[in-house]
């Protein structure tokens, strides 16, 4: 283990988010966001076949835009190592149906590390989970941490990672996910209770917002894994590795 890497997670979290369409259906949705999302459905549907009304996309689509949206759960983990020098990694999440709570409790925890030195890291999460984060802060009217106030900031500024970018090697033909980089890696899965597709069918129908969370954290207990062989290192042991709900 080298003393580089050693020295950068004490800084390291990564993160993974789960979001749900806001609010449950269409019909719910404010008058204004209506014909907007219309709009929006529009666009999505050209690429099917056979596409399906605004009403369904929103329910199947709607929780990847930020706009139409909202975040019930982030997990996050850290690598550290114990008394006989052994690497662990400890896997923890916040959830809650207030976002802003959720929000705000992570906003604590990132602004408890410095924020020069603090490197976040998630799968595509410069292009969703962080920008997500950020969107959503300032719709609840939050201020964004430091840490996450990338605009302006050339690129070498910015220390955090996204594993896809890691693994594309400045390749930005196609979209790699998770789940394949895993079994690329043959690293155990995420995907034995649920996967992202049911996220919203689960919150809202199933109402099991702890089945969520657990799927997160094992989320980002498949993304640590990845980070690890990204980096030329060993996995760690399953016994070296804690969820705390």
């Amino acid at each position: 283990m080298s003393a580089e890497f050693r020295k950068r997670a004490k800084n390291l979290l990564l993160l993974d988010i789960e979001t749900v369409c806001n609010p449950a259906s269409y019909q719910e949705l404010p008058e204004r966001l209506q014909p907007l999302w219309i709009k929006k459905a529009a666009s999505l549907a050209r690429r099917d076949e056979e596409p399906p009304s605004p009403e369904e996309l929103f329910y199947d689509r709607g929780a990847i835009y930020s706009e139409f949206g909202k975040i019930v759960c982030i997990a996050f983990g850290a690598f550290y190592w114990n008394e006989k020098e052994e690497m662990n990694f400890k896997v923890r999440s916040i959830s809650g149906h207030d976002e802003k709570k959720v929000l705000e409790e992570f906003k604590i925890l990132v602004e408890k590390y410095p924020p020069h030195e603090l490197i976040l890291c998630a799968h595509n999460g410069k292009e969703f989970d962080f920008p997500f984060i950020c969107r959503r802060m300032l719709i609840n009217d939050m201020i964004i941490p430091k840490a996450l106030q990338l605009a302006g900031k050339k690129p070498w500024e910015i220390l955090h990672q996204d594993t896809m970018e890691l693994w594309k090697f400045g390749d930005y033909k196609s979209y790699t996910s998770l789940d394949l980089l895993a079994a690329v890696f043959n690293i155990p899965g995420s995907k034995n209770e649920m996967s992202g597709a049911l996220v919203s069918q689960v919150y809202y129908e199933e109402k099991n917002l702890e089945k969520i969370s657990r799927y997160c954290r094992e989320d980002v207990v498949v993304l640590g894994q990845i980070y690890l062989k990204l980096h030329s290192m060993p996995l760690i042991d399953p016994d070296h590795i804690s969820r705390i709900p």
